[in-house]
């Protein structure tokens, strides 16, 4: 026969198997819903000047441009396809940042294309295919105008503002205002900031496709190249291609094994447990207590605030006027009790502070009388000789 400690140990057991599985299930869930929710974005909207992608910061409208002009675009997601395609004859190269690539590597595929556009230029970028250029802030004027001898600039007329760069030695610059430039250029490579300029939303402002379609319009290929992470180089700079093959799958098993000793040592939440105090005080050694400490600190008015407490629930009870009426109220029912003034009767219950001992004293007598006088009003039988 099973006994009750032992069934309610089993109920609380099964209830927590079932509290964890369905937390677990939880998180499964949601990460299952997170995923296909993250696989259905990628479909609709790529990252920022993807040329698939239709969204306000993709390049989907320059690159149905240049098709419609006669110019075969081929998008090449890995190195190989790129330099399969750029194998093929002359041909231009359009490149966004890659910090995948390392320099010799990014050195090498933009030797292999016949011109190479950078549309989103950073400090390495410009230091590697066009020596001596740095970044040049971004522009104040909305507008830029050409103010150079290069056609591309020329034939496209003024541009939005965008970000500015320095050219370097044998370098020449577009575009500028201040010491920056928004196109720089050395007759083969190329350097503009396609984010603000050649996106589906920027594209039909001003001449910037018109420049987009002169820089990259120049031969019957272009080859837009997006690394993945297939091509990291184990000499760039980013930590994930530094980082050892074995420490990945280190990193999963030491989350395992912190989520299964978070269980195993984890304390369930069971029944509440009442406990017996150690200690139990009468009520008549708390108040006496109570009493000597506000002797000792001499607040007056604090020790009379406990006795109108007490005289007013006493008060509220015999007039039945239930625990939550008020002071004021009280006052008023125990004055027309009395059919006294509610003044004075206010001033003994509410109103009146003590100062002093003697005060306090006083105002005591003074609630110990109206309580009787209304104890009297209220139950005259029991006053009766």
């Amino acid at each position: 026969m099973t006994s009750p400690d032992t069934g309610t140990a089993a109920s609380t057991r099964r209830r927590s198997a079932l509290a964890w599985g369905a937390i677990v299930a939880v998180l499964v869930l949601v990460g299952i819903a997170g995923t296909l929710l993250a696989s259905a974005g990628q479909w609709s909207q790529r990252g920022v000047l993807d040329p698939e992608s239709a969204g306000p910061s993709g390049t989907r409208a320059l690159v149905q441009i240049l098709r419609d002009r006669g110019v075969e675009v081929t998008i090449a997601r890995d190195r190989d396809a790129a330099r399969s395609a750029l194998a093929q004859g002359e041909a231009t190269l359009v490149l966004a940042d890659t910090p995948l690539l390392s320099d010799d590597t990014l050195r090498r595929t933009a030797d292999a294309a016949t011109s190479v556009v950078l549309i989103d230029p950073r400090a390495r970028s410009l230091r590697v295919l066009l020596p001596g250029s740095s970044p040049g802030g971004v522009a104040a004027a909305e507008a830029l105008a050409p103010s150079c001898d290069v056609g591309a600039a020329d034939r496209s007329g003024d541009i939005d503002g965008a970000a500015l760069f320095r050219p370097g030695a044998g370098v020449v610059g577009c575009y500028p205002e201040g010491e920056g430039y928004g196109l720089l250029t050395d007759g083969t490579t190329s350097a503009v900031d396609g984010a603000a300029l050649f996106t589906n939303a920027s594209l039909s402002s001003r001449g910037n496709a018109a420049l987009a379609i002169n820089l990259m319009g120049q031969h019957p290929k272009l080859v837009w190249y997006i690394p993945s992470a297939g091509d990291a180089d184990r000499t760039s700079g980013s930590l994930g291609a530094q980082t050892p093959d074995w420490v990945a799958p280190s990193i999963v098993l030491l989350l395992c094994a912190g989520v299964a000793a978070a269980l195993w040592r984890g304390r369930r939440f069971g029944p509440l447990v009442a406990e017996r105090l150690p200690v139990t005080v009468r009520a008549a050694e708390t108040m006496e207590g109570r009493a000597r400490l506000y002797a000792r600190s001499r607040d007056a008015v604090h020790a009379a605030d406990q006795l109108r407490i007490g005289t007013l629930g006493r008060l509220a009870q015999l007039l039945a006027l239930g625990p939550s009426a008020d002071a004021a109220v009280i006052s008023d029912a125990a004055a027309s009790r009395l059919s006294a003034d509610r003044g004075v009767v206010r001033a003994v219950l509410i109103d009146d502070l003590p100062r002093t001992d003697a005060d306090l004293v006083a105002l005591s007598d003074r609630l110990r009388d109206l309580e009787n006088a209304v104890r009297t009003a209220v139950r005259p039988e029991r006053n009766r000789p």
